[in-house]
């Protein structure tokens, strides 16, 4: 990688993945241009040996990844489910009301702020993808439509004031100029205010063999470790760290100014320590982990031809980013895969990209009543599970590949 580290500026010479090239995971395509010339870019992480922040070298830039967005955080009821508590707990842990003010960054339809919108909390969220603000703002969402970075912190703090809520959710991953982003959020908030952070986590990626969450709109991997130092750089401290279940493994930041004094909390203490005896801290277990993505790999293409020898068919279930990421890097295409389902319409009828597996409704799945489901948001099998049920009725099961793959009853 010719780059230097995105926060440190430390040459970078440890490979941690590399999974060749690919087109970027949100890149659907419609069916008539499945013949046209598709962009492939490096898909290869490296880590950091100064700072162990694990990390992407940036080829496209976030207007191209971010100009025709078809994410939609509303689709998902666990992810609705986990906002709301969230949104609870902030409320009244923080006191906020009226004279209050909450931004979200990345705020996406709105999903999160509709909860501060219904208690009347003044908010604004910050989305820089026209189709999911434009969403946002039907439901009643303030949201401006830009990437948030030190001048659209600046306007902010112009329009509506400091901030005494900055929640930044999935966010921290995707920009490129972290240094620039995390300025950004010192200006906003208010010398009392809070900012929460959730990423996934590090440690969960490696203990789990999650090579499917890397991939080019991810421009960054965290441990606690490497958080806790970023915000440091800057006079923010992280006082407190929630482990999560989201996204297969998550962390929810708690971080302040410096100035504020408070102690962090035993939590915080406890997990770096867990990570330092993980050998987060050592470049041992990043130079070890391309073995077990082959492994994965392997185990993943030998059960598909397995079934098909055998005269199964496998669908897809959710046309998410990882599962991209999958097929992309084990080759997995129509051969194997005869369609993906997913419940946002707005992937409906494309094509995936790099695999060009069609995508289509979730009742596809009823008509074609396939022998194995392969669950691709595998963070999600709880839901999953629950909303496929039936394909038991004709002896149907789900399959997920991560961490290793599995049947499920």
């Amino acid at each position: 990688m010719s780059a230097g580290c995105r926060f440190c500026g430390h040459p970078l010479a440890t490979s941690f993945a590399d999974l060749g090239t690919a087109p970027l995971s949100n890149a659907f395509l419609r069916p008539e241009r499945r013949l046209d010339m598709e962009p492939h870019y490096p898909l290869h992480a490296y880590v950091c040996e100064q700072c162990f922040l694990v990390q992407l070298e940036q080829y496209a830039a976030p207007e191209q990844i971010f100009d025709d967005y078809v994410y939609f955080s509303s689709y998902s009821r666990s992810w609705l489910e986990h906002a709301r508590r969230y949104s609870e707990a902030m409320i009244s842990d923080l006191g906020l009301g009226p004279a209050s003010f909450v931004t979200e960054i990345a705020s996406n339809d709105g999903y999160l702020l509709r909860n501060f919108v219904d208690r009347g909390i003044p908010c604004l969220g910050v989305e820089p993808a026209h189709t999911v603000a434009m969403a946002a703002r039907e439901h009643g969402v303030p949201t401006i439509e830009r990437f948030f970075d030190e001048q659209t912190a600046d306007r902010i703090v112009a329009d509506h004031g400091h901030a005494d809520l900055i929640v930044a959710n999935n966010v921290l991953a995707h920009v490129p100029d972290l240094n620039g982003f995390v300025r950004g959020c010192v200006r906003l908030l208010a010398p009392r205010g809070l900012l929460t952070v959730e990423v996934p986590h590090l440690l969960r990626l490696v203990q789990d063999v999650q090579f499917d969450t890397i991939y080019h709109e991810h421009f960054s991997y965290f441990s606690l470790a490497t958080a806790v130092r970023v915000f440091a750089a800057y006079g923010l401290e992280v006082t407190d760290v929630e482990e999560l279940d989201t996204h297969g493994g998550s962390l929810r930041l708690h971080v302040r100014a410096a100035a504020t004094g408070l102690a962090p909390s035993a939590a915080l203490a406890k997990l770096l320590a867990r990570e330092r005896t993980a050998g987060l801290l050592d470049t041992a277990v990043y130079r070890a982990f391309q073995a077990r993505v082959d492994a994965t790999k392997r185990d993943l293409l030998e059960f598909l031809i397995t079934a098909r020898r055998a005269g199964k068919h496998v669908v897809g279930y959710g046309a998410a980013a990882k599962g991209n990421t999958l097929f992309n890097y084990c080759g997995i295409r129509t051969d194997f895969i005869d369609f993906v389902v997913d419940r946002n319409p707005h992937k409906q009828g494309l094509l995936l990209p790099g695999s060009h597996i069609p995508v289509r409704d979730p009742d596809a799945i009823d008509s074609a009543r396939p022998d194995y489901v392969l669950v691709l948001p595998w963070n999600l099998i709880g839901e999953i599970r629950t909303e496929l049920a039936r394909i038991g009725a004709w002896g149907g099961a789900l399959v997920v590949a991560i961490p290793r793959v599995a049947v499920l009853s």
